[in-house]
């Protein structure tokens, strides 16, 4: 007789109350995973690996492997809290710049800008390529540029399509036509024109400037387009205008068709040279060759309405916030409403997840039995989407641990009963004579 049996049996069930224990302790753990004893039953076998299955030696541990299943998503009020809905892990680096991985995404700004967890570990992104409108290089730190908010002048913007002034509007074709004037138009008088429109335009140091347009009707369906930036015309000083009888140069001239549209002859598109009004005697150029479209003007039986009134530039900016989309795009927030990416988020999968090995603090690093990264964007292959505003709860289930805590505790029990019942066999053996 021996008591190895029951022996183990106490072992391995006392171990797999330590699973449950921490399970349990980790339960409300932000991103921790459950672990799950497994087990696997001893043999004892002859030399020559030969003979008659015995009864056994018992059990032992096989594995203490972590479940890797999703968990609960909750919304909190922090905008730099994240989670992941799918598969991957954050890339972080820890003090000793070691990359690890990690499903808690509870971070924060350090000091020194850099966005961290609790553990002071830096969260990994690709930098973003402005030029070629998405993320390129390694995974680095993510690090916010307090100066990202520097003022952008009126069409030196960074995209090609939407640089200098756009304007689209309908103009009604009820209106009638100004009677002809010297000079054409006067921007003090209402009489001179149908209606008028202003923006705001900024120069290269963020100054910001009124851009006033007017809009009169020469003839059946055509229309002339004045501009002025102060109340001083585009074009005082240059070959357009004529300084006899002050006669401002219209910015554009549109012709409409029997359909209400632009004609093919007519110009949608202008290249403005702008004097500083600012500075009456020298009068140095304010803009030089602005991009101004007006290609979706309309002309129908409607009010005057203007569906779109847009420039690229700004004034200078103090950074307020980031914001994390669902593909994982890091997006500085400036105080003058401008938006810039700046990083996107990487997730790290793995072909066994249940090979990553445990650090502590939620952190798990690759191993041999892991297998080699694989690396992608959120919500592209197989990678999940990212979930700002929010954290993945633990997947521990509760209920579940106190059920096994009690099998196991009955199952200790009875193990002890075995060795019990052995010690008392041996007890009889020992008193025959």
């Amino acid at each position: 007789m021996s008591f190895q049996q029951g022996l183990s049996g106490l072992n391995a069930t006392s171990k797999s109350l330590e699973v449950i224990g921490n399970n349990i302790a980790n339960a409300s753990t932000i991103g921790s995973k459950a672990s799950r004893a497994e087990f696997s039953s001893m043999f004892a076998a002859s030399l020559n690996g030969t003979g008659a299955a015995g009864a056994g030696i018992g059990v032992t541990i096989g594995d203490i492997a972590q479940q890797f299943t999703q968990g609960n998503i909750s919304a909190t009020e922090n905008t730099m809290d994240l989670a992941i809905n799918g598969r991957g892990f954050f890339m972080v680096k820890d003090q000793a710049g070691r990359e690890v991985y990690t499903r808690n995404g509870q971070f924060k700004l350090d000091r020194n800008d850099f966005v961290v967890n609790s553990q002071g570990m830096q969260l990994l992104a690709k930098p973003w390529d402005e030029s070629v409108s998405r993320a390129e290089g390694e995974p680095e730190s993510i690090r916010l540029p307090q100066g990202g908010g520097n003022a952008i002048k009126t069409g030196e913007g960074a995209v090609e399509a939407m640089k200098g002034i756009r304007l689209t509007m309908n103009f009604d074709a009820g209106k009638d036509i100004v009677p002809t004037q010297t000079p054409r138009i006067e921007f003090n008088d209402p009489a001179s024109y149908n209606f008028s429109t202003s923006q705001t335009v900024y120069d290269g140091q963020g100054v910001p400037l009124t851009m006033t347009y007017f809009f009169q009707k020469t003839d059946v369906n055509r229309w002339a387009v004045y501009g002025a930036i102060n109340g001083k015309p585009f074009d005082k000083g240059t070959a357009a205008y004529d300084p006899t009888t002050d006669d401002p140069a219209p910015i554009i001239e549109l012709e409409f068709g029997p359909d209400g549209r632009l004609t093919d002859t007519s110009p949608v598109e202008a290249t403005l040279t702008i004097l500083d009004p600012r500075d009456p005697q020298s009068e140095p150029t304010l803009f030089t060759n602005l991009p101004f479209k007006m290609g979706d003007a309309t002309q129908f039986g409607a009010s005057f309405s203007i569906s779109e009134l847009r420039q690229d530039g700004y004034a200078f900016g103090k950074l307020t916030g980031i914001t994390f989309d669902s593909s994982g795009i890091v997006k500085a927030s400036y105080s003058n409403g401008r938006f810039i990416n700046l990083y996107q988020l990487q997730l790290a999968d793995f072909p066994n997840v249940q090979g990553l090995k445990a650090l502590g603090g939620n952190a798990w690093e690759s191993s041999f039995a892991s297998g080699a990264k694989v690396v992608n964007a959120p919500g592209s292959n197989s990678a999940g989407e990212i979930q700002a505003g929010a954290l993945e709860e633990s997947n521990i289930d509760l209920t579940g641990e106190l059920v096994s805590m009690i099998t196991a505790q009955r199952i200790y029990q009875a193990n002890a009963q075995t060795v019990k019942t052995i010690d008392q066999v041996m007890q009889t053996l020992v008193n025959l004579r």
